[in-house]
């Protein structure tokens, strides 16, 4: 299990981009992990998304599942971003939306590593709510040196 303060070692990201709340569990041998994000009202992509009616941005769901599959890469590879590594969202196959995610909702986070090839890391990801699937895809991130 991560806590905020561990995730933030592994994850550039800051408030309002930071979309890993924990990590519940996370298993280098079998390249997988778990996190969540709680969704709050709060959020402030909420005040224009839609106002009436308050759904989680699509766009934002699958950086959330990038965020998790790129904690995964750092703890494969045992390096954090203070070490001179990134990961950048680069692209996604495979791509569904299934149900809309809402205020209060737990967003799960899942992650399975598939592939590398040449720094480009493959992950397949899955959001879900309650045990529903609300999104899949398979996550392609670019690993970088700076």
């Amino acid at each position: 299990m991560m806590d905020i303060n561990e995730i933030r070692e592994y994850l550039p990201h800051r408030y309002p981009f930071l979309l890993v709340d924990r990590v519940v569990d996370i298993n280098v041998e079998t390249k997988t992990i778990s996190a969540y994000k709680n969704v709050s009202v709060n959020e402030p992509f909420f005040t224009g998304h839609f106002p009436a009616c308050p759904i989680m941005p699509g766009v934002l769901i699958i950086e959330a599942m990038a965020q998790a599959a790129g904690i995964l890469g750092f703890k494969m590879l045992d390096l954090k971003p203070a070490d001179g590594t990134l990961y950048y969202f680069v692209g996604c196959d495979k791509l569904r939306f299934r149900l809309p995610v809402t205020p209060g909702d737990r967003l799960v986070l899942e992650a399975r590593f598939l592939s590398t090839k040449r720094s480009v890391w493959k992950f397949a990801c899955r959001a879900s709510v309650e045990g529903k699937e609300v999104c899949a895809a398979e996550i392609i991130c670019a690993e970088r040196k700076v």
